[in-house]
């Protein structure tokens, strides 16, 4: 079984039904107060911290006035459009006595989906977090339709975890864990401690959603564990309505932990290696051997490039006399980094016109062998 205290970088999923009072609307801001004192409680020990929050629908729909019942796509945006400055704001008024800094990042499946997009995604959030941020990030449901919406944030938390290379995953839900049957039909039901391996048994013991405002249910909290659990995130299915749900499940509270199927390191270097290199840079023996003390490859250590690629393809990684000793994820074009090899970093500017990265392709998207 996890702890709290494994965790160096954690992802919290919080659902619609913790954050907002089901009978009147609005927000439960004793409870939000509480899960500040978690989230400072944990920065306190060192840990990043991304919170993915429902909400912002369930509070813009009890400021309209909308029905409690399923709403029209534009019914659905117009209520985000409202809920989503609440809900941003709220998390800031939460945290800010904690000396903690808070960020609204707003997603799309097509974030996630467009490789570049990803990159992008994935950058921000690493400064974010370098300076020390908390990211509150939603699906954005103000301009999301159903053909490019997550659909739920059990998955959003999942692609969340995998983008920012977290080690843990917190679904804070209105259950205590993973069941072998719906416990609310089933007295026979007997919730896991820990599930190493998702099963086609453990995935046909999954039941629907059954909330009223929160769409996800066990079915894509498993689907969840799938993606998060394949990067190397361990992922842990609690009870969020008490008080401090973060700090009870570090106490020992009902969970049940999936178990990581590697570090997200290592799966990440998986990844890239699996895919199809689009072209190749060359690089001197001072850039070969800087790579080799796991710094990143910056212009500068360039000979040479070929192509054609594209910002966010993987890219060979070869040696002076063309030996190939890895792939990374480029942060530049083809057509860039042949204007940009050999250069200072401090020329990008000036050689493309534009504000650039330092680094042609990042330590963290290098897969060396």
């Amino acid at each position: 079984m996890g702890t709290l205290s494994d965790g160096k970088r954690i992802v919290v999923k919080i659902g619609s039904a913790l954050l907002v009072d089901r009978a009147t609307g609005k927000l439960r801001a004793d409870w939000l107060r509480s899960l500040a004192q978690d989230v400072a409680w944990l920065k306190e020990q060192g840990k990043d911290i991304v919170l993915v929050s429902s909400g912002s629908i369930a509070l813009g729909r009890g400021v309209l006035g909308l029905p409690a019942t399923t709403l029209a796509l534009e019914q659905s945006q117009a209520a985000a459009a409202v809920g989503q400055i609440r809900l941003a704001r709220a998390y800031e008024e939460a945290l800010e006595p904690h000396g903690i800094t808070t960020a609204q990042v707003l997603v799309t499946l097509e974030d996630s989906a467009d490789r570049r997009r990803y990159l992008n995604s994935r950058a921000t959030m690493e400064q974010l977090l370098s300076l020390g941020a908390v990211p509150i990030v939603n699906e954005n449901d103000t301009v999301a339709t159903d053909e490019i919406r997550f659909g739920d944030n059990d998955r959003l938390a999942a692609q969340i975890a995998v983008t920012v290379g977290a080690d843990q995953l917190i679904l804070l839900s209105d259950v205590d864990g993973f069941y072998s049957a719906n416990p609310n039909d089933d007295p026979a039901a007997i919730r896991y401690e820990t599930v190493t391996t998702i099963t086609p048994e453990i995935e046909a013991q999954a039941g629907d959603a059954g909330s009223g405002l929160s769409k996800g249910g066990m079915k894509t909290k498993l689907m969840a564990a799938k993606t998060a659990t394949a990067a190397g995130c361990a992922m842990a299915i609690s009870e969020g309505s008490p008080l401090r749900p973060l700090f009870a499940l570090e106490n020992g509270a009902n969970a049940t932990w999936f178990t990581a199927q590697s570090d997200p390191q290592t799966a990440r270097k998986l990844w890239i290696t699996a895919m199809k290199p689009r072209g190749s840079v060359t690089l001197d023996p001072g850039a070969v051997a800087a790579m080799s003390r796991g710094k990143s490859l910056l212009p500068a250590g360039v000979t040479a490039v070929q192509g054609p690629f594209a910002r966010g393809d993987s890219i060979s990684i070869l040696t002076p006399d063309g030996h190939p000793i890895g792939y990374g994820l480029t942060r530049y074009s083809s057509h860039e980094a042949e204007i940009i090899k050999g250069r200072q970093s401090t020329e990008i500017e000036h050689l493309l016109g534009s504000p650039g990265r330092a680094a042609l392709i990042h330590r963290d998207d290098l897969a060396l062998s």
